[in-house]
């Protein structure tokens, strides 16, 4: 009888297993898991090669900057601030278009 519980109890866990492996095959497939998926690289190598690009109330363009930026927003929206070259960028109230290269 001991013999039919623990083979009762491998296929448990063997099925466990195979749908959580599933899920997470899943979920990595969707839109929403490759942006997170892109969020932990840009978090572990210091960021993903892209432009940003800064502009005034009026449109014109004030700043540029490219290279390996890793972005930080505030929950407010109106500072973001990244690291380029060791130095540190805050920009307050201005329209920025980052785009990733």
């Amino acid at each position: 009888m001991k013999k039919n519980t623990k083979w009762i109890w491998v296929a448990l866990m063997f099925v466990l297993l195979a749908v959580i492996g599933g899920c997470t095959a899943w979920y990595f497939s969707t839109e929403q898991g490759e942006r997170k998926i892109k969020s932990w690289k840009s978090n572990n190598a210091g960021g993903l090669e892209r432009s940003v690009k800064v502009y005034d109330q009026s449109g014109k363009l004030l700043e540029e900057y490219e290279g390996r930026i890793d972005i930080q927003d505030t929950e407010y929206g109106n500072k973001i601030l990244f690291d380029l070259n060791g130095k540190r960028v805050v920009i307050y109230n201005a329209t920025v278009i980052i785009e990733e290269k």
